[in-house]
This record gives structure tokens, C-alpha cells and sequence, in this order.
């Protein structure tokens, strides 16, 4: 997003404070419906002279109908770099050293989402840290033909790779939501505990503010169901969507499990009514034919 606008414009419709943000800073944020519900959560990167916007693919294009909509008189330009450029994620302790060492900067004292432009051989790489798996993280962002050579050139540096279903037991026990799993069209941020990281209160109107403000003052905070963390007794691990019981009642379901490598015991992410959310409560799993006994528990899993 560029244009002398661009702050302002997408400050009036996301949930952070945008505005405030100088060159080289960022925030985590998202697009609500007028109902305070996730339309799609987002990284905002201010560069200086342009905004980069970090979101899911399944939601980019809705994200930029939806901008182009709303621009007017405004000075704001929106351009797609999704298949021209690629990014790597670095995670753990040595992030920032490996980054360092790759592109010759020291990452190692950037605050979460400063950014800051490098370079790799010539070419131009936008390095963010984005702390995730519960651990530390850096994000690289450079041209596509670009990636291979420097995978290449980070795994040469200590990094190793991760797979897919590793990273997916790192993210439940550090009991973080994930877009299109834990955060979807028919969730309102603060049943995800989303206030502390995504939303200001105190920046002024956006889309689904309304709602959220009601929430916090009229309800102090209470929204019908939570998203909370289960340990589940056994081996089986059960499938997203399975539904979560105490006693003969329905009070919730799972949105993401795995079996945890720390724990040695499955776990889940799910959202189940507000008096069955406290760490402690004992629920059951539907899971086919064989309910799991499970454990509310308090996030994240594994510190």
C-alpha cells in the first residue's frame, strides 16, 4: 500500500493503531465485519514510503477488492507482490544471529515487527522479526527467483528446515490461533483473546468497534464462548470440528490438535462456552465412537 494516505486510510478500517506507526515499525491487526466478526488478520510492515500487508492468500484478493472499494479522494495506491515475491520464516534462538550472518545486519536487537531493508547479493530482502511458534522469529521477504539461494544460504548458516506438521505442534503449545482455524468469519476477536495483540480501543472508530466496545463495557469483557487450550487423556487426537461435552451437554468444539512432543499427550485449541472455559474444567471429546476425557487448560502448553 502506498501513497501519502495509506496510514490513515487503512487506520480508519483495521483493528490497531495504525497511525502511530513510524518507518521501520509494524503491529498485528485485522479486518472485522460491522458485527465484529474476523474478515482476516493481518502483519502491517511500515517501510517509510510503503506499507507491506502480510495476510493469508485465501483472503488477499478479497482484502484488495475491499480496499479499492473504499478508496476515493484519498492518495493511496494497492499493488499484489504475492506471486512475485516469497518469504522465509527463521524461528527459534538463533534467528537473529543466522539472519545476521546471511545478510550481514544485526537483527538481534529488532524489536517485534521492526523491519528494515536489506540486501542478499544485490537483491533487496524486507527483514521483519515476527516472533510465532512461541518462539523468536524473522521474516524475509524478497523477489521469488530469490528464495532458493537464500533457503540455501541460511540452512549453510545453522538454520535447518521445518516441516509443516511440526510447525503445527509448535503453534498449539504455544496455544497461538491460527487464520481459518482458531479465526474465522463467525469469530469476534475477543472471544480468541485477540485485545491485547490486535486491538486498540483508544484509536478511534473502526468497523466493528461498536461491538467490541459494548462488549468490554456493558459485558466487562464477558463474550459467550473462549478459545481455550485441552489436554486430552490417551493417544487418540481428535479431528478438527469434533464436538466438546460436560456431561450430556454440547458446549463446544475443537478447532486444531495434534500430539504434543513436549507433553507426550495430545492437545487442542477449541472454543467451548464461557463456564466450562476455565482451566481446571473437565470436558469430554466426541471423537467417532470413543469419547476422550480432556482437561481445560491454561495457554500456553508449554512455556
Amino acid at each position: 500500500m502506498r501513497g501519502a494516505d495509506r496510514k490513515t486510510f487503512l487506520h480508519a478500517l483495521v483493528t490497531n493503531d495504525i497511525a502511530l506507526l513510524g518507518p521501520g515499525t509494524g503491529c498485528y491487526a485485522a479486518l472485522l465485519t460491522p458485527q465484529g466478526r474476523i474478515v482476516a488478520d493481518m502483519n502491517v510492515f511500515e517501510l517509510g514510503d510503503v506499507m507491506l500487508i502480510d495476510v493469508r492468500r485465501e483472503v488477499k484478493d478479497l482484502l484488495l477488492r475491499r480496499f479499492d472499494q473504499l478508496i476515493f479522494s484519498e492518495d493511496v495506491q494497492l499493488g499484489d507482490v504475492s506471486d512475485a515475491w516469497g518469504c522465509l520464516g527463521l524461528y527459534g534462538p538463533q534467528a537473529a544471529a543466522i539472519t545476521g550472518g546471511v545478510l550481514g545486519a544485526d537483527a538481534a536487537a529488532f524489536k517485534p515487527f521492526q523491519n528494515a531493508r536489506l540486501l542478499y547479493k544485490g537483491e533487496l530482502v524486507i527483514t521483519a522479526r515476527r516472533d510465532g511458534l512461541g518462539l523468536r522469529g524473522i521474516l524475509l521477504f524478497t523477489a521469488a527467483p530469490q528464495i532458493p539461494a537464500l533457503a540455501q544460504a541460511l540452512l549453510a548458516a545453522g538454520a535447518e528446515p521445518l516441516s509443516a506438521e511440526a510447525a503445527g505442534v509448535l503453534r498449539l503449545e504455544a496455544g497461538e490461533p491460527a487464520f481459518l482455524a482458531e479465526l474465522t468469519d463467525d469469530v469476534i476477536p475477543l472471544e480468541a483473546d485477540l485485545e491485547a495483540t490486535a486491538v486498540s480501543f483508544s484509536k478511534g472508530c473502526f468497523p466493528g468497534q461498536e461491538v467490541l466496545v459494548r462488549i468490554r463495557d456493558r459485558g466487562h469483557g464477558r463474550v459467550a464462548r473462549k478459545l481455550v487450550g485441552m489436554t486430552i487423556d490417551g493417544e487418540s487426537v481428535p479431528v478438527a470440528g469434533s464436538r466438546v461435552r460436560a456431561g450430556d451437554k454440547d458446549v463446544g468444539h475443537v478447532t486444531s490438535a495434534v500430539m504434543s512432543i513436549a507433553l507426550g499427550q495430545p492437545i487442542a485449541l477449541g472454543y467451548v462456552q464461557r463456564d466450562f472455559a476455565m482451566p481446571g474444567a473437565a470436558v469430554t471429546i466426541v471423537h467417532g465412537d470413543s469419547p476422550l476425557n480432556a482437561t481445560v487448560t491454561e495457554l500456553p502448553f508449554v512455556r
